[in-house]
C-alpha cells in the first residue's frame, strides 16, 4: 500500500510508524487514520514473525497536535456523521491498544489532544524534555476522544486525570514522567536511537506471551477474579504449546544462557 499521511518501515524486527504531516503538526486525518489502520493490520498479521516490537512516532517537531481544527469546520457536526467518524476513530485505537506485540510511542514536541491519547495506548511512553502532552480539548470547547477517558485514570488517578482535562494544560516530559503519564525521559538528540535500542531489547521477549500477557492486562480492571483466572489458564497454555517455551526449557535443564535476560542485555548494552 502507498501511505498518504504515514511513514511505514520495518527494520531489524521493529516496525516503525510515523506520522507524517509535519506541516500541520501531524495533526489527524481521515487518511492518517486509514493508513495508521492498515499499517495496523500489517503489523498483526506479521507479529512475531519478521515483526516483534512497534515504534510510534510523528515526523518533525511534534508527535500530533490533534484533530485538525482547521478542517473541523469544513466537516458535517450532525451527531450521525460525528458518530460514524468517532467509530471508526474507535475502530483504530482497538487495533493499536491491542497490538499483541511490545509498542513504544515516542513524543518529541506535542502530543496534544487525541495526539496525546494515541501516544498513552502505548505499552511504554518516552519523550524528549521539549516533548509534552495537552489534553487540549477544552480550548475548543470539547471533550477527551481517542480513549482518553480510559486511558487517564488508570496511569494517573482520578483527579489528577480531572486536572488534566479541566485545566487543558501542558506536561512537559519530566513532569509526566513523576506523575506515571510515561515511561522515561530520553535525549533530545538521541530520542530515536534510545527508542530503537529499548525495543530491539522487547523484540527478543517471547512475542506471543507477551501479546497474550497484553491481552490479558487490558481486561484486568474490568473484569473479576473468575474470569481473569480463566483467561489466565486459557493463556498459559497457549503459551506452553510455544516453540520458545519449549526451548527456554530446554535450556534451563542444559544449564544454557536463557533466551531472554533483561539484565544481561542491560549489562552488556546490547542495541
Amino acid at each position: 500500500m502507498e501511505y498518504r499521511h504515514i511513514l511505514f518501515d520495518v527494520s531489524e524486527e521493529i516496525a516503525t510508524v510515523t506520522l507524517n504531516r509535519p506541516e500541520a503538526r501531524n495533526a489527524l486525518t481521515p487518511e492518517m487514520r486509514e493508513d495508521l489502520t492498515h499499517a495496523l493490520g500489517e503489523i498483526r498479521k506479521r507479529a512475531g514473525k519478521d515483526i516483534k516490537a512497534m515504534i510510534l512516532t510523528g515526523a518533525g517537531r511534534a508527535f500530533c497536535a490533534g484533530g485538525d481544527v482547521k478542517a473541523m469546520g469544513t466537516r458535517s457536526n450532525r451527531a450521525p456523521d460525528q458518530r460514524a467518524m468517532m467509530r471508526a476513530f474507535h475502530n483504530t485505537l482497538f487495533e493499536l491498544t491491542n497490538a499483541e506485540l511490545p509498542v513504544i510511542s515516542l513524543i518529541d514536541g506535542a502530543a496534544a489532544g487525541a495526539g496525546a491519547n494515541i501516544a498513552l495506548t502505548a505499552d511504554f511512553v518516552l519523550a524528549t524534555p521539549r516533548g509534552f502532552l495537552m489534553q487540549a480539548f477544552a480550548r475548543i470547547g470539547l471533550i477527551p476522544d481517542w480513549g482518553g477517558f480510559y486511558i487517564l485514570p488508570r496511569l494517573v488517578g482520578m483527579q489528577k486525570a480531572r486536572e488534566l482535562i479541566f485545566t487543558a494544560r501542558r506536561v512537559y516530559a519530566e513532569e509526566a514522567k513523576q506523575i506515571g503519564l510515561i515511561y522515561d525521559v530520553v535525549g533530545q538528540e538521541t530520542a530515536m536511537a534510545e527508542a530503537r535500542a529499548f525495543a530491539k531489547k522487547l523484540a527478543k521477549a517471547p512475542t506471543a506471551a507477551i501479546g497474550v500477557a497484553k491481552n490479558i492486562l487490558n481486561q484486568s480492571y474490568n473484569q473479576d477474579i473468575r474470569t481473569l483466572s480463566e483467561l489466565e489458564a486459557m493463556g498459559q497454555s497457549i503459551c506452553r504449546d510455544t516453540d520458545f517455551h519449549k526451548e527456554a526449557v530446554r535450556r534451563f535443564a542444559a544449564k544454557e544462557p536463557p533466551l531472554y535476560d533483561w539484565e544481561a542485555m542491560q549489562d552488556a548494552g546490547d542495541d
